[in-house]
């Protein structure tokens, strides 16, 4: 992964009930179908992450969905290369017709979110709600694109007018990816890569984070770390490249692995692709998946949701689908409708929200454009389709996709 000059983030959070999103965010959309209402404890959130990339002529784009979306931008690789790696998929994705015509009950809302101190934000792909429905928790990669060299804090908690409450975790996280709340209140954080070579270089002190998922409690106390911090590996004792967690009702841990297999079209080296089950203390229950395009195959399973009925949906990106399983590791669906995703949240009616940052002729040929899909996690029908959107700051995205 490059990690050239990487421009900070448009970060943003939306919020909703069910089909009427009241959308909150220093990028916001709201629909024009519902009444303006206070945030309270019956709103439903989401936690999904778009990652963008700089283009030649640099414009901004964010997305929206009924819940939180975390806008990430990363850095920009040469088009021959991007051709060459993560293009491939399926054939199966190939003969479904893209999905891009659908009523848009969204409008934008700018600018929301203020970080300790004033300072910028950088690339945020980790964003969840609080226990509360009120507070949001949102994983900055320290102004830039990693905290491999920076003192400040990567987590942050905001109150519904998008001010700090808290911060922590200053030296214990170095490149924020995937986040989760569990019932208890406490964050549980993927840290997903390492100091690479060059932050090493300039900054020999840098901290040897990253490979592992931390819990927090509400107040920032570490409580257990899954992995072995700088040492990329197999679990039981070793993560390579977490890219997100989830905690089921029954405290029971997933962590999905890694993140730099979408753009490998060979079997080895860090194409690991699987899902691990922990328990609540992080013991290694069942794992399953690997690297491939078959059912129960991975490139790189990005995101992961639960549905009422506890059945696990994973975002695999890099084969551009979305595949459920129950939480034994036994595969029930495969589904291509919802197109190349980033970021996928279900709400406690069974709305999927499935987030594509990246669909363009070299992620995702055919046709497929970004935006965020919303339609039943139990008939896997398509409802909404809400587009990329320009933006006046020229900060972020371009048409190359992302890398984070």
């Amino acid at each position: 992964m490059t990690e050239e000059k990487a421009s900070p983030s448009l970060a943003f959070w939306v919020r909703a009930r069910s089909h009427c999103p009241i959308l909150t965010g220093r990028t916001i959309m709201r629909s024009t179908h519902c009444q303006s209402a206070v945030t309270n404890n019956s709103i439903s959130y989401l936690d999904l992450a778009m990652n963008w990339t700089i283009s030649h002529k640099p414009t901004v784009r964010t997305l929206g969905n009924s819940l939180l979306v975390a806008l990430i931008v990363s850095s920009l690789l040469p088009n021959a290369l991007l051709a060459q790696r993560g293009a491939s998929g399926p054939t199966e994705h190939d003969a479904v017709e893209p999905i891009n015509h659908l009523p848009n009950p969204y409008e934008t809302v700018r600018d929301w979110g203020v970080l300790p101190d004033g300072r910028t934000w950088g690339s945020v792909s980790a964003v969840n709600v609080d226990v509360d429905g009120i507070h949001i928790w949102a994983g900055d990669r320290c102004g830039v694109n990693s905290c491999a060299e920076s003192e400040v804090d990567p987590i942050v908690k905001l109150d519904s007018d998008g001010n700090t409450v808290l911060s922590f975790g200053a030296g214990l996280i170095t490149w924020p990816h995937g986040m989760d709340v569990d019932a208890e209140g406490n964050v549980w954080v993927a840290d997903a890569r390492s100091p690479n070579s060059r932050e090493i270089q300039r900054t020999p002190s840098a901290p040897m984070n990253g490979h592992i998922v931390r819990k927090f409690s509400s107040t920032g106390e570490l409580l257990l770390t899954i992995g072995v911090p700088g040492e990329a590996g197999d679990p039981p004792t070793h993560l390579t490249e977490p890219n997100d967690v989830l905690v089921a009702p029954d405290g029971s841990v997933f962590v999905a692995e890694t993140h730099s297999a979408q753009f490998m079209d060979v079997r080895g080296g860090a194409a690991k692709s699987r899902i691990t089950k922990y328990s609540a203390s992080g013991e290694m229950i069942l794992q399953f998946g690997e690297w491939g395009y078959a059912d129960k195959q991975f490139r790189a399973p990005h995101s992961l949701a639960m549905d009422s009925s506890g059945r696990l949906f994973v975002a695999d990106r890099g084969n551009r689908r979305i595949q459920i399983f129950d939480q034994e590791g036994n595969h029930l669906d495969t589904w291509y409708q919802f197109s190349r995703n980033s970021g996928i949240w279900i709400d406690d009616n069974d709305v999927l929200y499935a987030i594509d940052s990246e669909s363009d002729e070299n992620y995702n040929p055919g046709g497929w454009r970004k935006g965020l899909r919303v339609g039943s996690a139990v008939t896997g029908e398509v409802w909404y389709f809400i587009p990329e959107h320009m933006s006046a700051r020229a900060s972020g995205m371009g048409g190359y996709g992302s890398m984070g």
